[in-house]
């Protein structure tokens, strides 16, 4: 099972508390998975589909050496991980993320006249990044 969405706009959580986006920090002089996903999609808008995301930020949480990435890459998308509804980034951080016709992925801040338009898309499908806490 892919973890790519396609044509689709990941609005920030109902709960998210971020009004502007924010840029993620290290904790204890650490990256956090929002830090490297941040950094990863940040750098590189609509270079990356989830999948490219998740595995990437995987392999460098867990020192994973580039020469068997490929080989890993396989067996980690073999298994269920979650998609970046689940991410930090539109839980917590206040970023959309719209995934293009091909499931590359960009950051779109909250506060900007881009995630409006996106939001109000009517060619997209729309979700919203998945809540922290439950009702």
């Amino acid at each position: 099972m892919g973890l790519n969405y396609y044509d689709t706009f990941i609005e920030v959580a109902g709960d998210c508390p971020a009004t502007k986006a924010e840029i993620p920090q290290p904790k204890g002089g650490k990256k956090t998975q929002a830090v490297l996903e941040y950094e990863m999609i940040a750098g590189h808008p609509y270079q990356y589909t989830e999948e490219d995301v998740s595995f990437e930020t995987y392999a460098l949480r867990h020192e994973i050496p580039k020469e068997v990435w490929h080989a890993e890459r396989k067996k980690y998308l073999a298994e269920d991980h979650p998609c970046l509804r689940g991410s930090s980034l539109g839980k917590r951080y206040g970023w959309g993320i719209h995934n293009d016709k091909d499931g590359k992925v960009a950051l779109i801040p909250i506060e900007s006249a881009e995630y409006r338009r996106f939001a109000n898309d009517p060619k997209l499908q729309h979700t919203h990044a998945l809540r922290s806490h439950r009702l």
